[in-house]
């Protein structure tokens, strides 16, 4: 593979640049180990894992910059950076005033509330300040702390997706998962009706996968947009078909679609609103697949729903072993799950620290894609609801004291990779390897 070709299927695979992911790439013949050459590679989602780690690992970070970047640069009528470089929303800040007075200060300082959210469930709100005319989006959030500095007040920051989904070509449908006949048998220990929930982008209802999964949505004024990432971790989490099992298929899915297809989605007060609504229908384990920068409102929100009892399920991200920890998974309580490939290698983008607790699948694996088929999915993003999905067993109800039991007994069963007991690459270690099921044929790319 030419190094041009090579440098395009890396920043198509990371997710650093958005307009490749409708691109369509031709691949050169390969030679897969045990396999005879073919025209096309036996399974492309391997291939470019191989090419992945040759990358050098100080790079990764730079390409989510650059998607980032390029979101700002799309979008710079609604969406700006803050110091550090991250994406906000342009003139919002984010407030939880210490008083009504403080409140009213800041209206007279030219503040407008743009939407408060009430976050019924957790028995607080959160206000969207809009900027004053004229005043820069940093210098209002110095002012807002300088007025009142015993309150909440941070950027309204952009969160991303931790992950990406191969494009699935149009007459694809007949792609299928390689896996042996699923019985059900395993779901015995299950309690029903089980619920678990995700925070995403909206999942493809119509997909085959979920024909027999009790899907409940939420966000985007009842109409949420079906995206394939939503869709990918959706299915990993309740999907089922003949071939292809989620870790909880007989789970009741309680989605929040936090994107709805607009610039700005993925903000923090639609992931704060999202985990509200979440605490206020009891579901247990949360599985949130988005990774960006620490935001004292997000982590009010997040020790406010870890302290109930629900559990949160994060991936830790993909910029590489030496980027600087991504949240929400870096916040205490929060469960932080790192991926591996088909031979248990942590992959090489994939985040390390004292936030990973568990490793699960997240590459050479099958998702639910577009087209009603299948797709290959690589990332951190895909191996959360795995570790997700195996808990459900565990936790019928929110339940501080359970959720320790259930991280305890989840540990207990952890394959021990790396440094032997809890280390920083794969935390307690692998979950969930029975789960991994790949794609039997091919997804073909061409021009």
């Amino acid at each position: 593979m030419d190094a041009k070709r090579t440098h395009l299927v890396i920043a198509w695979v990371l997710g650093a640049f958005p307009l490749l992911a409708d691109a369509r790439v031709t691949v050169p013949p390969v030679q897969v180990p045990g396999v005879p050459p073919v025209d096309l590679p036996v399974d492309v989602n391997r291939t470019v894992s191989d090419t992945v780690r040759r990358l050098d690992p100080g790079k990764l970070t730079d390409m989510r910059l650059l998607k980032v970047r390029d979101l700002i640069r799309k979008h710079s009528e609604v969406i700006e950076a803050d110091p550090q470089g991250a994406a906000i929303v342009r003139s919002e800040v984010l407030a939880l005033p210490s008083s009504p007075a403080a409140l009213e200060k800041a209206r007279a300082a030219g503040f407008v509330v743009a939407r408060e959210r009430s976050l019924e469930g957790l028995e607080t709100s959160l206000l969207v300040l809009r900027v004053p005319p004229g005043m820069s989006t940093r210098k209002a959030l110095k002012k807002l702390r300088a007025l009142d500095s015993s309150g909440t007040y941070d950027f309204n920051h952009v969160y991303t997706e931790s992950g990406v989904v191969e494009p699935t070509p149009a007459g694809a449908a007949e792609t299928n998962p390689s896996a042996a006949t699923i019985s059900g048998a395993a779901d015995a220990n299950v309690p029903v009706p089980a619920r678990i929930g995700l925070i995403d982008s909206g999942v493809d209802v119509a997909h085959p996968v979920f024909r027999d999964a009790s899907i409940t949505t939420h966000g985007c004024g009842g109409q949420p947009v079906a995206n394939a990432h939503g869709t990918a971790v959706a299915s990993l989490m309740v999907g089922r078909s003949e071939k292809f099992r989620g870790a909880a298929p007989i789970a009741a899915l309680y989605a929040a679609d936090v994107y709805c297809g607009v610039p700005t989605g993925g903000a923090v007060d639609a992931v704060a609103d999202a985990l509200a609504w979440l605490a206020r229908e009891r579901v247990p384990i949360i599985n949130v697949s988005l990774v960006g920068p620490a935001n004292r409102m997000l982590e009010n929100v997040v020790r406010i729903v870890v302290a109930r009892g629900h559990l949160v399920i994060a991936a830790v991200g993909n910029d590489g072993p030496a980027a600087p920890p991504l949240y929400p998974a870096a916040y205490s309580g929060v469960v932080g799950v790192t991926a591996v490939d088909a031979k248990q290698r942590a992959l090489l983008e994939a985040a390390r620290g004292e936030q990973v607790d568990f490793a699960a699948p997240g590459a050479d694996i099958a998702a639910a894609g577009s087209n009603q088929a299948y797709a290959a999915v690589r990332g951190t993003s895909f191996a959360a609801p795995i570790v997700a999905g195996l808990l459900v067993a565990e936790m019928p109800e929110p339940d501080a004291e359970r959720a320790k039991v259930a991280l305890a007994t989840l540990a207990r069963l952890a394959i021990d990779l790396g440094s032997p007991g809890l280390d920083t690459t794969y935390g307690h270690g692998l979950v969930g390897d029975t789960l991994r099921i790949e794609l039997a044929a091919p997804t073909v790319l061409a021009k």
